[in-house]
């Protein structure tokens, strides 16, 4: 009767799925403390905070960055005024990719010299905020220039560039801007890796994968490529927008991800139906004189391998003559704006 009366009280509560259950909720339904307590440790919630619960399955089913996102809304409301998101808890609250970046700690600065410390579920960092944060969805969170600097400090090379280079693109980042993060963060623990990262962003990739293919590019010592190249023929028709190119090799890159086929869709056609219109714009570049080479996720796992075929494509179009046809550099989409807060 009991587990009745559980099951019940779960679907009365004014709780939409993926929200947290608040212990206030729980016992204004009829729980008690004691079924709380069993139920997140016996695997019916799980236990993101203090008085913050989710279903199991709810858990199980969410991505790590919606989970990351329920722990900050467990986390933040319970500390002091001064907490800001920073670090990785910024990226994912301003809609950022993540790739291989741990999440199971919410990241704060606080605008103070000293008193940091790291707890089972959060790290709080002390250091200058220079008085300016921005607000995102309800919470403070530091500038996208100063998280961008902050996961440089912090993170290995190539999950930075993925971070950063989505930050870039969405927000307009300057190189003045994140020069002047990099001076503030003199002195402080990683800031020459820091200064790598930066130096090595770009506004133009528009994935994850493109990122990593970047700095495949230069790990392998492949020379670096433009990136976001409209194609033209010599009469001046477009042919198609690449990912990646290299005009001195007449060379063209793509890297393939299933979402790419996915947004090229138009109404009433089918994958195999975008699959064949890329051949067709494929076969059209090569055809004027461009050596195309695409690559795909696994590929990226075996750098050895892709950067000796894309390096036997290299050589052959220095020695090909010049392609009948020119390539133009898109323009960066329109940048996100933000409210800014004065702390």
């Amino acid at each position: 009767m009991r587990q009745a009366f559980v099951a019940a009280s779960i679907d009365a509560m004014e709780h939409d799925p993926g929200e947290l259950i608040c212990r206030q909720d729980a016992l204004a339904a009829g729980f008690t403390d004691d079924e709380i307590r069993r139920l997140y440790t016996r695997g019916g919630w799980r236990r993101l905070g203090h008085g913050a619960y989710l279903g199991e399955s709810e858990f199980e089913q969410a991505t790590p960055e919606a989970r990351h996102r329920l722990l900050i809304d467990a986390t933040v409301p319970r500390m002091s005024s001064d907490a800001v998101l920073s670090h990785q808890s910024a990226a994912v609250m301003y809609g950022l990719p993540v790739w291989r970046t741990p999440l199971d700690r919410v990241q704060v600065t606080r605008n103070r010299r000293g008193g940091g410390r790291i707890k089972t579920r959060l790290t709080v960092h002390c250091s200058s905020l220079d008085g300016r944060v921005a607000e995102e969805d309800g919470y403070l969170v530091t500038t996208p220039s100063r998280m961008v600097v902050d996961l440089g400090r912090a993170l290995p090379f190539e999950q930075a560039v993925v971070t950063g280079d989505a930050a870039v693109r969405a927000f307009g980042i300057s190189p003045e801007d994140l020069a002047c993060e990099l001076a503030s963060a003199q002195g402080r623990k990683g800031v020459g890796a820091a200064r790598r990262v930066v130096q090595f962003l770009t506004g133009y990739s528009e994935s994850v994968g493109e990122s990593r293919s970047r700095v495949m590019f230069s790990t392998m010592g492949l020379p670096l490529p433009s990136q976001q190249g409209v194609v033209r023929g010599y009469d001046g028709r477009t042919l198609g927008r690449v990912d990646f190119y290299i005009e001195s090799s007449a060379f063209l890159g793509e890297f393939d991800g299933r979402v790419k086929y996915e947004r090229m869709l138009k109404p009433g056609q089918g994958p195999s139906d975008a699959v064949f219109a890329e051949k067709r714009r494929e076969d059209a570049m090569r055809e004027l004189g461009f050596q195309m080479v695409r690559w795909t996720w696994e590929e990226l796992g075996d750098p050895l391998r892709l950067a000796a075929r894309i390096r036997r494509v290299l050589t052959r179009g220095e020695a090909s003559l010049p392609p009948m046809g020119r390539i133009e550099q898109s323009s960066l989409p329109v940048p996100r704006r933000l409210t800014l807060r004065t702390v």
